[in-house]
């Protein structure tokens, strides 16, 4: 039973670190490498609005999450869209954004236990004599309602059907008049948002530290790459496959190896199948 929870929220919080990440990537085609530097900085930025300024909680959550959303767009808008195409390029740009957000911060000063975001509900219950605090089965809510929120917004809204149109061709997109850089402007916003709501649900659980920011870009990675890179519901799979891996190695072999299991995963797909589980790019043996 308590594999089953744990690996369950597990999965969902897995599933919340890398849909920003599937999101950018399945609609510009650029590998956000500064994904988990955006996740870090949302939750400063939050620390920040509510302990210095004084702000209430949720509007300081509201407030961080636009402001990393305006980051995101101003990411694209000045240093991606330059070398959008090139692959390599894109993501030494990106790591390159994301490596001095984190490293600016830790030269700031910004380490150790000191900050630290308050859980959204306090106490704990129990599920099937197993202890599970308020805040973890916040996470599975959250978590399930941003997967059923995206779904719904990309294919009823007009915005959401023109990001869906340039994931899937974005020749015949420009064609039908959908501009290709508003588009990713908006996905790399709404990826950067999406990163920072994770950061917002899960840094409670933990302190809010440098480190985090690369741990998150790993896992986001290693979900992606096995679910299939430009597959949104792919990463959701993905992640409940990591994520139950995961705690069964905490559970048998110790927490230390739990990293290990996203790396491994990340190499055993790329030498099976270079293409994810839901991937559409082209197999190994295609491009051999």
């Amino acid at each position: 039973m308590d594999i089953l929870i744990y690996g369950t929220i597990n999965s969902i919080a897995l599933a919340l670190m890398a849909l920003g990440f599937a999101l950018v990537y399945g609609i510009s085609r650029v590998p956000n490498f500064a994904h988990g530097a955006l996740y870090v900085i949302t939750g400063f930025i939050a620390w920040s609005l509510l302990r210095t300024l004084g702000l209430n909680y949720f509007f300081s959550i509201v407030l961080a999450i636009i402001a990393i959303g305006v980051v995101g767009a101003l990411m694209y808008q000045f240093v991606l869209i330059r070398v959008r195409g090139m692959a390599i390029s894109e993501i030494i740009a990106s790591y390159a954004i994301g490596l001095a957000i984190l490293e600016g911060l830790r030269w700031g000063g910004f380490k150790g236990s000191t900050y630290t975001l308050p859980v959204f509900i306090e106490g704990s219950m129990t599920i099937g004599d197993i202890p599970v605090d308020f805040h973890r089965i916040l996470v599975v809510g959250i978590g399930a309602a941003v997967v059923i929120s995206l779904w719904l917004f990309t294919h009823y809204t007009r915005i959401g059907l023109a990001l869906r149109g340039m994931a899937q061709d974005e020749r015949a997109a420009l064609m039908l008049g959908i501009d290709s850089d508003v588009m990713a402007v908006v996905a790399m916003a709404s990826g950067a948002m999406l990163a920072g709501l994770a950061g917002i649900v899960l840094l409670p659980l933990g302190n809010i530290v440098v480190e985090k920011g690369y741990d998150v870009l790993i896992q986001a990675i290693a979900v992606c790459i096995v679910g299939g890179l430009g597959s949104w519901m792919g990463a959701v799979l993905a992640a409940f496959l990591i994520g139950f891996a995961q705690i069964l190695t905490v559970v048998y072999l110790g927490t230390h190896f739990q990293m290990v299991v996203s790396l491994l995963a990340i190499i055993l797909t790329l030498i099976f199948r270079p293409s994810g589980l839901f991937g559409r790019q082209k197999e190994l043996e295609e491009r051999v």
